[in-house]
């Protein structure tokens, strides 16, 4: 799983004066990420087919094809492996990212372990979608007993690894390509409270997205029929 993310945020653990630390709080911000079911396979389908041809080939490792990634999309297992998303105000799916939790025994020395991807539409890049993606899926894995968090990427995608080595993360390169290592820390009471927290805010943000969307296509419908019912008394008129 090969992510991409051309963000050039900075998602470090610490800074090494205060002034970093401000400087670091004060670029973050909330996004509302929310799990992805069976239901949301269109909007994948939708959101990974709108990746340019290089942004593909950063994600997949290949510039994959329409019907590569709609394969990719049905294999996904949502009852094994978790999906999230960031939706923007019209419902479009944005940035993705795929926690896939394998099925091979615990490694004896990395323990659980989860592969980490990610993918966010060039119109939202800049904006911390991917760090905040990462961020959630770490909170989310360690929280399910997962120990390290793993990454495969194209060692071009600079982007991506700098968020992984921002974290703590062990990347080590292999020519065109490199897999970055996150040990995470075991969970805790405050860990899952987070994560409920920012799970039911995530809700609300959507039910309020859908229901401004529903109010907006019901306004533009009574629009197109005061247009209308205006156009044919003019002809009436004439």
């Amino acid at each position: 799983m090969n992510p991409i993310d051309q963000v050039s945020v900075d998602p470090a653990q610490g800074a090494a004066t205060t002034g970093a630390t401000e400087a670091h709080a004060s670029q973050w911000s909330w996004v509302p990420i929310r799990s992805l079911g069976p239901r949301h396979h269109d909007r994948i389908v939708a959101h990974l087919l709108s990746l340019e041809e290089s942004d593909r080939y950063l994600r997949f490792g290949y510039p994959a094809t329409d019907a590569q990634i709609a394969r990719y999309v049905d294999t996904l297992d949502f009852d094994q492996d978790e999906v999230f998303g960031v939706f923007n105000r019209r419902l479009e799916l944005i940035a993705m990212a795929h926690l896939a939790h394998p099925n091979a025994p615990a490694d004896p020395q990395r323990g659980a372990m989860a592969e980490f991807g990610v993918s966010v539409v060039r119109k939202a890049r800049g904006r911390g979608f991917g760090a905040r993606l990462f961020e959630h899926s770490v909170l989310h894995a360690r929280n399910r007993g997962v120990q390290t968090l793993f990454i495969h990427a194209l060692s071009e995608n600079t982007a991506m690894l700098k968020i992984a080595r921002n974290a703590g993360a062990t990347v080590e390169r292999d020519g065109s390509e490199s897999d970055a290592w996150l040990r995470l820390p075991p969970d805790t009471f405050v860990s899952h409270v987070e994560e409920m927290m920012g799970e039911q805010a995530a809700e609300f943000d959507y039910q309020l997205k859908r229901h401004a969307s529903q109010v907006q296509r019901i306004l533009d419908t009574i629009s197109e029929v005061k247009a209308h019912i205006s156009k044919s008394h003019h002809i009436a008129g004439e």
